[in-house]
């Protein structure tokens, strides 16, 4: 868990960080009472500036996601897996919904997404990075059949 981001992602670097820790909680890699590295830390880890993970890890506080402890360290929120969970899903349903919308609006078939879909299930990908070469080549339209 963080131990990299993409700095040509769209999605800045420290909502890429705040995620992070997000989709670990809501996975059960991060549990209650887990201590996150220290803002030096991580931020040498990422080599990125230590503002962007503290302004990360401040939006995550205010969330009620983390808490700090002063001279202890940073430690996840007991009482919020199922919250985060839910909040996770949604917002993913609700890009998946838009992608597919777009899919459809460019004429792609269902039995097309659920290809795509499936395949990049296989990978073991993290978020933000670049998308593979082999569903890249998925791009190339298929031919429609003949009625």
């Amino acid at each position: 868990m963080l131990s990299s981001i993409d700095i040509h992602s769209s999605v800045a670097v420290y909502v890429q960080i705040e995620n992070h820790v997000q989709f670990a909680i809501a996975s059960g890699r991060l549990k209650p009472g887990d201590q996150l590295p220290s803002v030096r830390e991580l931020s040498e880890r990422l080599e990125v500036n230590p503002n962007t993970v503290a302004k990360a890890y401040r939006d995550l506080e205010v969330m009620g996601l983390l808490y700090t402890r002063r001279g202890m360290g940073v430690f996840v929120n007991k009482g919020i897996e199922v919250k985060c969970r839910e909040d996770c899903r949604k917002r993913i349903i609700g890009r998946l919904h838009e992608v597919v919308a777009e899919a459809k609006a460019a004429g792609m078939e269902a039995d097309e997404i659920g290809e795509i879909v499936a395949k990049s299930m296989s990978f073991d990908a993290s978020p933000y990075g670049a998308t593979p070469s082999s569903l890249l080549q998925l791009a190339r339209p298929r031919k429609k059949a003949a009625k």
